[in-house]
């Protein structure tokens, strides 16, 4: 372990070295520029900053990195393009892990909208990203709940709040682009866009398919002790299909509306005939029985309409105002539709979303952003009928520029819920500028409230008895970081540090006998070996070190490096079943990495119509633990990547090649253990992109 961590610091030093040496070398011979420089964002301030300007320190990754690195879905798009960013699968799923802490504290958002329920990964057509938009740490006062370990922006290339004037394009402009990949496995993805600009009105259409073939690297699985053939597989294949629509008609005088929904349809593929063993004692010795792995497959539809305008009053004021619904159903289809019940609902959820806001320039130096948010959720799962929250909040965040190299801002969101009362986050940071150097400062508290699901749900489908809880508490943060970075056209250096201290986490506390007796959960489910309720027993202190750099020398090469250092502690209550008592441990956060790093380096060249790049990009992580299974063993991971670009007049050819997993790193062991990686081994992949204009 030490040898890999003495290796992955060895490249990123190297890197960071190499950044110096070259420092002087660049000249304007290359065509490679810093696109950070010049990258606008709107994360964590609600408004539009230069990246490098920004209060708020927020990482861009660009269309043209997801273009080279030809990712097809949001997922690998982070773990690739990010150090920050880890994910953990085993027999249960796949979870996201983002500076020590899991995917139910990662806000998620589409061009500034939340994402809500189950594949928020999956639901967003990654052929239509403009850019991805990641910013660490709590930011409750400027998105309310779950933002407590970092937001996820996607930025799409739909057409903006500000359709075409009718003025500009008399005749219409038509952009259609189609995206086609391929990888082993039967990974496959298929998406088709086109854009349409005609007059006042524009109008965005696309769809996307998704699938992956089942896969096993082992094929064994521990059973009492013993290695047994497994049929249940390391990755469960699926399909999935989405389709977004959006039209915009600018009405004039500075008044826009716009109109969307989507469609997204996924199933998994389970394989129907695999069987696995079970051990049991009998007599004093183990027995084994072949039993059917899967019955079932999981199913999940999710469809979203919105509907919004802007008024841009004046130079000075912006109004917005927007409505949109988010609605997802969750099923089990059982292979053998003659069952009772043949499909079954998991759950069904609704989520309401209404917003008003208005950005208001105070003069040169002053810009204030006010609005107010209402939120309005439902649940319903198979075993109780629907339950309602709502949440009101408002909320108020000023820029303002106190001199001329200082900057800062101060926010404060008010939240009214209706189980948990009033609360208030506020937020300030300061930004010094001297020259290229950009120091940075900030607080922010974070408050996630309980979702529907924690305080009702009831889980009678395995041995384990899960039970809800009515009396849980929000769980709270206060985030602290300082940051300072330095760039210019040919380098981008960052160093970083973060305290986030999470308390009241909600957790699965173990019941004691007397509480099992008393609830009466041993008569009501007599054949149970764990009962189990959710609680606020947890609390997290997460500190971390985010290191990077990227240079852009002559030839149009480019290389960079970036380093994150997680310390994430959990104080944990466990029961101890022979005393009964509850005792306190500490412990690594659940699915938390210590050491992860990226490193890549990358060319492009240009001949006539034709555009050639390479790309070399790896991915490290240290040891991932695991309260369940431990630690799982640290991995590395390369891959290479070639687009070819040609320009045709009106039409872009962009076919492209790649090697994934270089050195063919694979974890082999036996089913259901805490996964380094589910990776199948070296892949081949190929795509092909074609995009056309009038």
């Amino acid at each position: 372990m030490r040898r890999f961590y003495a290796k992955q610091l060895a490249v990123i030093a190297g890197l960071l070295c190499s950044t110096v040496a070259f420092g002087q070398k660049a000249t304007t011979d290359s065509i490679v520029r810093n696109q950070e420089l010049s990258q606008v964002v709107v994360t964590g301030t609600g408004t539009h900053n230069r990246a490098r300007n920004a209060v708020v320190p927020v990482q861009v990754i660009t269309s043209e990195e997801l273009q080279r690195m030809q990712v097809t879905n949001l997922e690998d798009a982070l773990k690739q393009l990010t150090s920050s960013v880890t994910t953990m699968t085993n027999g249960m799923g796949t979870t996201m892990m983002m500076n020590g802490l899991n995917e139910d504290y990662i806000l998620i958002l589409e061009n500034g909208k939340r994402l809500t329920g189950d594949d928020r990964y999956t639901r967003i057509n990654m052929a239509n990203v403009k850019r991805i938009e990641v910013l660490s740490g709590a930011s409750s006062a400027l998105y309310g709940s779950e933002a407590i370990g970092g937001v996820i922006n996607i930025i799409t290339t739909a057409p903006s709040m500000t359709a075409p004037s009718a003025e500009k394009h008399r005749e219409a402009r038509v952009d259609v682009t189609n995206n086609t990949s391929y990888t082993s496995k039967g990974r496959f993805a298929e998406s088709i866009s086109a854009n349409i600009e005609k007059g006042r009105l524009s109008s965005s259409s696309a769809f996307q398919h998704q699938q992956a073939g089942n896969w096993q690297v082992n094929g064994m699985e521990e059973v009492a002790g013993r290695l047994m053939p497994t049929g249940r597989v390391m990755s469960q294949g699926y399909h999935s299909n989405l389709l977004n629509q959006r039209l915009t008609w600018d009405m004039g005088k500075g008044v826009t509306v716009y109109l969307k929904g989507s469609f997204y349809d996924y199933l998994t593929e389970r394989p129907q005939m695999a069987r696995y063993y079970k051990g049991s004692t009998k007599n004093g010795e183990t027995v084994y029985t072949e039993k059917e792995a899967y019955s079932y497959d999981l199913h999940r539809q999710d469809y979203m309409y919105g509907v919004g305008a802007t008024w841009k009053v004046s130079s000075k004021t912006y109004l917005e105002a927007d409505f949109y619904s988010d609605n997802l159903t969750s099923e089990r289809d059982s292979f053998d539709t003659t069952r009772p019940g043949g499909t079954q609902l998991t759950k069904r959820t609704h989520y309401y979303n209404g917003t008003l806001r208005g950005i208001f320039r105070l003069g040169s130096w002053n810009k204030l952003s006010a609005g107010a948010e209402y939120v309005h959720e439902t649940y319903k799962s198979y075993n109780f009928s629907f339950r309602t929250t709502y949440t009101l909040s408002l909320y108020a965040q000023d820029e303002v520029r106190i001199s001329k190299n200082l900057q800062g801002i101060l926010g404060l969101r008010y939240i009214n819920n209706r189980f948990f009362g009033s609360h208030a986050t506020p937020s300030v940071g300061l930004m010094y500028s001297l020259g290229g150097f950009r120091f940075r400062a900030g607080y922010s508290a974070g408050y996630r409230t309980p979702t529907l699901l924690q305080i009702y749900y009831e889980n009678d489908e395995t041995k384990t008895i899960t039970v809800g809880n009515q009396d849980l508490k929000p769980e709270k943060s206060n985030y602290y970081s300082l940051n300072v970075d330095y760039s210019n056209n040919w380098l981008s250096v960052k160093a970083g540090g973060f305290i986030n201290d999470v308390r009241d986490m909600i957790s699965y506390r173990v019941l004691t006998d007397a509480e099992i007796a008393l609830s009466g959960l041993d008569t009501k489910y007599p054949t149970a070996t764990k009962y189990q309720q959710r609680d606020n027993i947890d609390r997290a202190k997460v500190r971390g070190l985010h290191l990077s750099a990227t240079f852009y020398l002559p030839e149009n090469i480019r290389i960079g490096g970036a380093y994150t250092l997680t310390d994430a502690k959990a104080e944990t209550v466990k029961l101890n079943e022979k005393t009964q008592q509850y005792e306190t441990t500490t412990e690594p956060t659940d699915r938390s990495v210590k050491h992860t790093g990226r490193v890549f380096a990358g060319w492009e060249h240009t001949w006539g119509n034709y555009r050639l790049n390479i790309d070399l990009n790896g991915h490290l992580q240290g040891r991932r633990w695991s309260t369940s299974y431990g630690y799982a063993p640290a991995f590395t991971q390369f891959d290479l990547h070639t687009t070819h670009t040609f320009y045709l007049n009106k039409v872009e050819l962009i076919p492209g090649l790649g090697i994934e997993n270089i050195f063919n790193k694979r974890d082999t062991r036996p089913w259901n253990s805490n996964f380094s990686t589910l990776h199948p081994g070296r892949c081949v992949f190929v795509s092909f992109k074609l995009r056309a204009r009038n």
